[in-house]
């Protein structure tokens, strides 16, 4: 059993990619290009820690980790990542954090913080013991909720499912809009398609509120246009607009990855929020994923009520701090 320490993302992102195809909770923000889109605008300050484990010469697992200041954390950040995890085929993670933890007390760090892990994930059922088993000191603590809500095979069973009140009132909403004028929703999935409408998805998504306004500084503007890029690239993206008389009032930036619908961002037009556009665009943006077959809508982090009103149930995220 060995680990070996691998000086770049590129230099593993073939058996990254095959790794991750074989993990039970893999996710868009897991794949070696969004944490490689990451590094590229955000990782002048850091040192890449990616260690690959291996029992034999049989790869059983990566550790995507960056080091700062004696720090060791996952690759990103909360604000652009939703979920972190290790990149492990499923059924091989007690082997994996058993080879882990015994190199990583060779090292030199002084903790090791990792954020946005689900409650799904083997990770939190397997590391917490067998950190302690090598003598380190596990804290973990819940870190933010992420709404999803489960899919039915058609748009009325979807409404059907909801709550009485919640179904009678996107009902009112979006005829409401309808009787407003022509309502047209438009998906974008192309890269040159991409470059063309990110633009006014940034305009909406700063007009939405201050808060959005001012998380969208100039360095996450270049980041989501090269995501955003890549998930084009890989067939995952939905750039959706919610557009009344030829005019977008409303967007939704989303991933397709697997069975889900990633719902990663919105914003919509100030002016129009009398119509209730910002969940009745993300409504149309669910029907819009089961239309694609999609299993799950998942709202990611954050416990907005407009989520629960739309059919979401809480998953939790944790974060572990580890320390000798």
């Amino acid at each position: 059993m060995t680990i070996t320490q691998a000086e770049a993302i590129e230099e593993v992102w073939s058996l990254w990619e095959n790794i991750l195809s074989q993990k039970q909770d893999s996710t868009i923000f897991l794949t070696p290009w969004w944490q490689h889109t990451w590094w590229k605008h955000f990782g002048t300050d850091f040192e890449q820690v990616i260690l690959v484990a291996k029992n034999e010469t049989v790869p059983v697992g990566i550790a995507p980790l960056v080091k700062k200041n004696g720090k060791l954390t996952f690759f990103g950040s909360t604000d652009l990542f939703d979920y972190h995890d290790f990149i492990v085929p499923q059924h091989n993670e007690e082997l994996f954090f058993s080879i882990l933890f015994e190199y990583l007390v060779s090292l030199e760090w002084e903790s090791l913080e990792l954020e946005s892990i689900r409650d799904t994930s083997p990770t939190m059922r397997i590391l917490p013991t067998t950190a302690e088993s090598v003598g380190m000191s596990v804290k973990i603590e819940q870190e933010d909720v992420s709404p999803a809500a489960s899919l039915q095979p058609s748009w009325e069973d979807y409404l059907a499912g909801l709550p009485k009140k919640d179904r009678h009132e996107l009902k009112r909403k979006i005829r409401r809009l309808n009787r407003s004028g022509e309502v047209t929703n438009h998906t974008y999935t192309t890269i040159t398609e991409a470059r063309d409408y990110l633009d006014e998805f940034f305009r909406l998504h700063k007009a939405s509120s201050p808060d959005k306004h001012e998380f969208m500084t100039t360095e996450r503007e270049a980041f989501f246009k090269d995501a955003v890029a890549e998930a084009a690239k890989h067939e995952m993206l939905r750039l959706e607009f919610l557009e009344l008389d030829g005019v977008r009032i409303a967007s939704c930036l989303g991933f397709d990855y697997g069975n889900a619908y990633l719902l990663y961002n919105s914003g919509y037009d100030p002016d129009y929020s009398d119509l209730s556009v910002g969940i009745v665009s993300k409504s149309l943006a669910i029907k819009q994923a089961i239309e694609s077959g999609k299993n799950v809508f998942d709202f990611l982090r954050g416990s907005e009520r407009y989520k629960y009103h739309l059919g979401a149930q809480d998953h939790l995220t944790y974060r572990l701090s580890i320390r000798r």
